[in-house]
């Protein structure tokens, strides 16, 4: 009875070792190919990233939503003046009324290349300066006085000023935009070089790294996120001391626009080169810290 059972299992083997073969051979021309599995945490992970992306965006728009709102309802309601306010609607009109017959595109273009080539000239000159005040004390003993005068005497202070010696045309609006934003940008840039961690500093020189080296592969890094917010302060300060200087002696851009409006009671109007400037500057101010990002990609990025 066992050797009849012996034999059973024994032929039971042989035709699954015929078949192995058959069944590992390759898949012939008219078989379904296999599908890869989807994996099963695929689908939520992309659903949780387009929800949060969702809720950002709607925090972060509720709130000008709810004031153009306001602004919308306020004057409708009595509860302010319209001939002083009136409704964002309205102003909304005037806008595109001066974006077609190409008004606005004109003060816009006037006003940016006056900040731009300011701001880029202050870029330019201070960063450098405050790379070298803050890395060599002598330099900073001899100009200290002299940068705490300037620091502290307002750049609209000085429009007049600049207006006598340069004249109303464009020369007097960029120099003062110049001005205005070189104090921000040389200030943080000399604080960036002098608050590098000293215990960068000391392992660098524990290397025998001579000081240009030193300079280049410790100071500038470090120093960046500092320079880029001054720049970022510089940038908001363009636009704002740009706007006084056009409203004093201009006869384009958009502080010009705001002012002229006020004087001929076109209050829209008014509004209308408001937000425009606005926008600019929050336009300006975006595209700063999209460089700040590329500049400074090697940092950890902190909070949620």
């Amino acid at each position: 009875m066992s050797i009849t059972t012996e034999k059973a299992a024994t032929a039971t083997a042989e035709q699954a070792a015929t078949k192995a073969p058959e069944a590992a051979g390759p898949a012939r021309s008219g078989d379904a190919t296999p599908v890869a599995p989807v994996r099963k945490g695929t689908l939520p992970r992309v659903a949780g990233l387009t929800g949060r992306a969702l809720l950002t965006v709607v925090t972060r728009t509720v709130a000008v939503a709810a004031l153009l709102a306001l602004w919308e309802i306020a004057p409708r309601l009595g509860l302010v003046d319209r001939t002083f306010l009136p409704p964002f609607s309205e102003v909304a009109v005037a806008w595109w009324g001066l974006l077609t017959d190409g008004q606005l595109a004109q003060h816009a273009q006037a006003s940016l290349v006056r900040s731009l080539s300011g701001f880029g000239l202050a870029v330019a000159l201070a960063v450098p300066l405050g790379l070298l005040i803050g890395w060599y004390r002598p330099l900073a003993d001899l100009l200290g006085p002299l940068l705490e005068v300037f620091r502290n005497t307002a750049a609209l202070a000085l429009l007049p000023v600049f207006v006598l010696l340069l004249g109303i045309g464009e020369t007097s609006k960029i120099s003062i935009v110049l001005y205005a934003c070189t104090w921000p940008i040389l200030l943080n840039t000399i604080s960036a070089v002098r608050s590098v961690d000293p215990t960068l500093l000391r392992l660098a020189r524990s290397m025998d790294l001579p000081a240009p080296k030193i300079f280049q592969k410790v100071i500038l890094p470090a120093s960046v996120p500092t320079v880029f917010t001054g720049i970022r302060l510089a940038g908001a300060i363009a636009i704002l001391v740009l706007v006084a200087a056009e409203m004093v002696g201009a006869k384009a851009g958009l502080g010009y626009l705001v002012n002229s409006s006020q004087f001929n009671f076109a209050i829209p109007e008014m509004y209308a080169g408001i937000i425009t400037i606005s926008a600019i500057g929050v336009a300006f101010n975006q595209l700063l810290v999209a460089l700040e990002r590329r500049f400074t990609s090697w940092r950890t990025p902190t909070g949620n």
